[in-house]
């Protein structure tokens, strides 16, 4: 490594407004993109110094920190995770997961075994392989991939971030930007907050931009933005974290005993402290 911040960042419609211009922000920095699985391995691993990775792997890490006020959350419907199945619920045996996923991967578990009291078999869903010809009752989709899905032949769809909320009430985050043990990022913890503001800004040039590549209508894209994905990290979204956090370490997806601890210039903070 030669000194530089190595930042890993999903490529979906979703992280768009995050990292609205922040190569120009933080031109010391190398940012990087991929699956958010993919992320959080090479957070792991030592290959970014900070990753917008999903929650899940935050909790299953448990030495993170999180960049203050950023997320990417919703408040009922998500639109970029949804569950199909060919059966009701409460026939679904087998169940595909998306290889991408993480932390919808879990709540899509959280939903089904506690809230449904259904209990399936897991699968992995590759990226190459389309979901319509997957051997397994119930599919979940994540990302650009779901909002392009129909899957005409499945008679369900659920869109698991009004599945959350219809339960629970609260927000549910999917991923936020995560530190490693030990790094100090600097002023580009700065540059991640200046991006999110500019790309909360510029969602109309953003979506404008995104649209044709991803095959979707870009007044689609900026009303997903505007109004569908949240980027906040306020309290009712460390409530919702907290909630999920206490239910998928009763099913065991996650290590125990650990706390949400918010990165300040380096040093470690918990979450709602003062």
């Amino acid at each position: 490594m030669d000194g530089r911040i190595r930042i890993g960042a999903v490529n979906y419609l979703n992280a768009k407004p995050l990292i609205h211009e922040l190569a120009a922000l933080a031109p010391d920095a190398e940012l990087i993109l991929d699956l958010p699985s993919r992320l959080a391995d090479m957070l792991e691993r030592d290959e970014l110094e900070v990753g917008l990775i999903p929650v899940i792997e935050y909790f299953r890490a448990g030495t993170y920190r999180i960049v203050p006020d950023i997320a990417i959350a919703s408040r009922g419907p998500v639109l970029s995770v949804t569950l199909f199945s060919r059966t009701p619920r409460s026939n679904i045996r087998r169940l595909a997961l998306d290889e991408g996923s993480r932390t919808s991967a879990a709540l899509s578990q959280v939903l089904l075994r506690t809230r449904h009291g259904v209990n399936p078999e897991i699968v992995l869903l590759p990226l190459d392989q389309k979901a319509e010809e997957v051997d397994a009752d119930a599919v979940l989709l994540i990302g650009d991939r779901a909002m392009h899905a129909c899957l005409p032949g499945f008679a369900h769809a659920y869109d698991l971030g009004q599945e959350w909320h219809d339960w629970t009430g609260l927000p549910f985050v999917y991923a936020v930007w995560a530190v490693r043990a030990g790094v100090d990022l600097g002023e580009t913890v700065d540059a991640l907050a200046e991006s999110k503001r500019r790309g909360i800004a510029a969602v109309g040039p953003i979506a404008a931009r995104e649209a044709p590549a991803l095959g979707l209508d870009a007044g689609f894209c900026r009303r997903y933005l505007n109004h569908i994905i949240r980027f906040d990290f306020g309290p009712q979204e460390q409530a919702g974290l907290r909630r999920f956090y206490s239910l998928v370490a009763e099913l065991g997806l996650a290590r125990p005993n650990v706390d949400l601890e918010l990165y300040r210039g380096g040093k470690m903070m918990l979450a709602g402290a003062t």
